[in-house]
């Protein structure tokens, strides 16, 4: 492993040898070859089937918000239960990212992509045909380790195999994985319902996930050396129960909040909190010793990559938390059926989608800032008219119309700084950068999703002890949610306003 000496600023070197690619290429050569792909690597259809898997397994995520009153129905299980089809894949996420940097230095690219995608398949194929709720959940499980593995893998590939005057756009395609997908799930879940029963939600994804394992087998090829680092067992168990811990408590903030649940969930704090800073300890001392660490940590000193990730998380938390308070809202309040409420949800998606390769573009041109500040604000905007405009007496058209900005800030945000925080980085720490952003990815999602509930139920209680109505006592829990929606997206403008374009990217683009 070769050694970076921080600049002054405490940045470490994005590159090794500035204007130099592998193989002693000249600047001009990163034109058209990566910094790390061999002449063997067809990196398109890499990209691209990794890119596709990657979507259809993030769409998953929130595939099941929608279809929840239908599993209750259909499992016999209360709301509290059917929760854990969507804590229980985030819970797993947040325990399986962090072995992923360990992951691809032990193992090969290829297996690596092949073990992920079979995970994946085989969890789609059982949740396919799930009789009972514990078969269900265990294939949400098994579909949710392969997800972990594949979203590192997706990142840490573009970083290798693109050229650094390219990573804006592709990372674009990254884009409209991490924040149309997520938004896109209730809009195919609610068409799918309105036709078939829940079952079809996994029918539609496996003829996807087929067709992109026998692709990825086809040109996958490997492009780094497998090193012989060994597992610190130890630390998997500390990282299992930390962030395992984090996810648990915060889906069970409502029961907190209500005091239906707390002594649990706060038991379950303190333990992971203590296990995270264990783990956090031991990662820094192995690396000290000369030790390969589970999960290298020395990104988080690089100020550029933690900058970006928090902006990242920021938004994160706000998308995912409006993408579940949103439908809850249109159905309480407005009293919308599922498939309206998936066809409203649609355009808001569809603009992040679309816009998420042409800001990529932009970015490769002009950097983060110009691009990222008016997105956070365009957010926030959003979030606090929300607060103002979705009120009993709403309409379809105001949630589409506040919607669509959302999805195209939600763009401006993600795009730029997912090529910025993990551009920022030596290439060695690629994988742990990935790692780090993913984990913290699951923990802002479930922080917004977690919240967003929490605060819209409280609203909605606190309203109807004033008299309120149903729809009224709805719309001002929504408000409450949005409320917070925007004090974090505020947040998001101000922190990057401070953030600077790579090195390395300005000699790029010159």
């Amino acid at each position: 492993m070769s050694t970076h000496t921080p600049t002054p600023t405490g940045e470490l070197p994005a590159v090794e040898t500035p204007g130099l690619v592998a193989g002693g290429a000249s600047a001009a050569d990163a034109e058209t070859h990566a910094p790390d792909a061999p002449q063997d690597v067809k990196v398109v259809p890499i990209i691209a089937v990794l890119v596709v898997s990657a979507f259809v397994m993030i769409l998953n995520e929130t595939l099941l918000s929608v279809a929840l009153p239908v599993l209750m129905q259909d499992l016999s299980i209360t709301a509290v239960t059917a929760q854990w089809l969507s804590t229980g894949f985030m819970l797993t996420m947040a325990v399986v990212i962090p072995t992923t940097g360990f992951l691809m230095k032990r193992l090969s690219i290829r297996t690596v992509f092949t073990v992920a995608m079979l995970l994946f398949l085989a969890g789609t194929a059982v949740a396919m045909l799930a009789p009972t709720f514990p078969v269900l959940l265990g294939a949400r499980v098994v579909q949710a380790a392969g997800t972990a593995m594949v979203l590192p893998l997706l990142m840490t590939t573009i970083l290798a195999l693109v050229p650094i005057r390219a990573r804006g756009l592709v990372m674009g395609l990254v884009g409209v994985v991490i924040s149309a997908a997520p938004a896109l799930g209730p809009s195919i879940s609610g068409f799918i319902l309105e036709q078939w029963t829940w079952h079809y939600l996994f029918v539609m994804m496996l003829p996807i996930v087929v067709v992109a394992l026998t692709i990825g087998l086809l040109f996958m090829r490997n492009y780094t050396e497998p090193e012989a680092v060994r597992l610190d067992v130890l630390s998997v168990i500390l990282s299992a129960i930390g962030f395992g811990g984090a996810i648990y408590a915060l889906a069970s903030i409502s029961g907190i909040v209500d005091g239906s649940n707390r002594v649990l969930p706060l038991i379950v704090v303190a333990v992971g909190a203590l296990a995270l800073v264990l783990f956090c300890t031991r990662q820094v001392r192995m690396l000290s010793r000369g030790q390969e660490p589970l999960l290298d940590l020395r990104p988080l000193k690089v100020r550029t990559f933690s900058v970006s990730v928090l902006v990242i998380l920021l938004g994160f938390a706000t998308m995912l938390g409006t993408v579940v308070a949103l439908p809850l809202y249109m159905t309480g309040a407005l009293g919308m059926s599922t498939f309206d409420v998936g066809l409203t949800m649609l355009p808001g998606a569809a603009a992040s989608g679309l816009l998420g390769p042409l800001v990529g573009a932009l970015y490769d041109r002009v950097g983060p800032r110009p691009i990222v500040v008016p997105g956070a604000a365009l957010m926030a905007l959003v979030c606090w008219l929300e607060v103002v405009l979705l009120d009993a007496e709403a309409t379809q058209g105001h949630v589409v119309a506040l919607n669509i900005p959302l999805g195209i800030g939600m763009a401006m945000v993600m795009t730029p700084l997912m090529a910025l925080s993990l551009g920022a980085l030596p290439r060695e720490l690629y994988g742990h950068g990935s790692a780090i952003l993913n984990t913290l990815q699951q923990l802002a999602g479930a922080l917004g999703t977690a919240v967003f509930i929490a605060l819209l139920t409280l609203g909605a209680v606190v309203a109807s002890e004033s008299g309120a109505s149903e729809q009224l006592a709805q719309a001002s829990g929504a408000s409450w949610a949005f409320a917070f929606g925007g004090i974090m997206t505020t947040a998001a403008i101000v922190l990057a306003c401070t953030l600077k374009r790579n090195p390395a990217e300005v000699e790029q683009s010159a």
